[in-house]
């Protein structure tokens, strides 16, 4: 283990706090801290995040910091808590096939992580080396299986998100059946997996 706690948080795309994507971080949290991590978890129906309006002036500043953006919201401050984390942990239900809207707005602001000066082909990310390491968790309606391949890739987006974020997925939780009841929690095999996954999140970071 190193001597310095590992930092981790969690971005959460639910609209239900409690419920069970909220359930499921907070156990890989718990199990996280547990073995000496620091934790913190951002809501972002809590946050007032623009829509990305695709004018790509954060994508001009060449360097490894994340670009400025132009829209005066939050998205500064969830950087900011991004920039203190070592590994991090995005979560979301599936609502029409992909992430939730929310989750969405978000994944797109990460432009800011890429360095695309006008003329270039393509966008170069401003963290390749993969630093950071990432565990994402989603649940659906469906089966878990029949929901990966029916439904779209959503564990896929998420892992999108985290490797324009500099994180390396190490893990992943998907909760299949998700809606069987109003208020319905996650089983004994999701919880052992998400402590698995906090744990090995609290492990030695990456160099």
């Amino acid at each position: 283990m190193s001597s310095t706690p590992c930092h981790i948080l969690a971005v959460v795309g639910t609209y239900r706090k409690g419920g069970i994507i909220d359930t499921a971080v907070d156990e890989i949290l718990s199990s996280a801290k547990g073995n000496g991590a620091e934790t913190r978890k951002i809501y972002l129906i809590d946050t007032v995040l623009s829509f990305c309006t695709n004018c790509r002036s954060c994508t001009q500043q060449e360097g490894q910091q994340y670009g400025a953006c132009m829209l005066d919201d939050d998205m500064k401050s969830v950087l900011q808590e991004l920039e203190w984390a070592d590994s991090i942990v995005l979560a979301s239900p599936m609502n029409a096939g992909t992430v939730t809207a929310v989750m969405k707005v978000f994944i797109e602001r990460l432009v800011c992580t890429a360095y695309w000066p006008w003329g270039s082909p393509a966008p170069k990310n401003r963290n390749p080396q993969k630093k950071k390491r990432a565990v994402l968790v989603a649940s659906s309606a469906a089966p878990a299986l029949m929901a990966r391949f029916m439904e779209g890739d959503i564990l896929g987006r998420l892992k999108s998100a985290a490797s324009m974020l500099g994180a390396c997925t190490i893990g992943t939780l998907f909760i299949g059946l998700a809606a069987q009841h109003p208020h319905q929690g996650i089983g004994k095999r999701a919880i052992k997996k998400a402590r698995l996954l906090g744990q090995k999140l609290a492990e030695r970071r990456v160099n």
